[in-house]
């Protein structure tokens, strides 16, 4: 497992438009067609990375708590499966049924996704205004497998909460790290 931080997307960066397919429900989703006007959270997250794993439970409550405040979130996977077979789509269905997803599971089989975000390792947190603008990019919080802090998601929902009243998160944050993306 090596330790990858995000490379940090400017902020105000509007966000890539794409269309994936959801291995949960088969549909192809569009960013543009399923795009909040109050907040968008992508994640770029896989199935057999440890650092995924410690947060889970957490993306599952997050979701729970801000996708009925009208907040859309996507979940994408980018990992080339050729050498991570447990990461094919097949296998990202069976985890998002047993964990709990409430959100699409997408499968990002070229790469171009990833790219167009400079996303670097999972998990790798982008948060959107209603207006597809980059306003938070980076941690879900302090904590990491084997340092003994809570996982909480402190960081990423602080920036939800304030872009749902309007603010702007704080500018200072604080690079996610985690598994490098399996480039092919």
């Amino acid at each position: 497992m090596a330790a990858t931080p995000s490379t940090m997307l400017p902020l105000g960066t509007s966000a890539p438009l794409f269309t994936l397919p959801d291995t949960v429900s088969g549909d192809m989703i569009s960013l543009a067609d399923v795009k909040s006007d109050k907040a968008n959270v992508i994640m770029f997250i896989c199935n057999h990375c440890p650092y995924v794993k410690h947060v889970n439970s957490q993306l599952v409550q997050l979701a729970h708590d801000y996708q009925p405040k009208g907040v859309t979130i996507l979940a994408i996977n980018s990992n080339d499966i050729v050498s991570h077979p447990g990461d094919a789509p097949d296998k990202m269905k069976e985890v998002a049924k047993t964990v709990g997803y409430t959100f699409p599971y997408l499968f990002d089989e070229t790469q171009e996704i990833a790219r167009a975000y400079q996303a670097a390792c999972t998990p790798d947190f982008y948060l959107f205004d209603g207006d597809l603008q980059l306003v938070y990019r980076g941690q879900f919080d302090d904590a990491r497998p084997g340092n003994n802090v809570p996982v909480t998601g402190q960081d990423l929902r602080a920036a939800l909460d304030a872009a749902l009243s309007g603010e702007p998160p704080d500018p200072n944050q604080t690079p996610s790290m985690g598994c490098n993306i399996k480039w092919k």
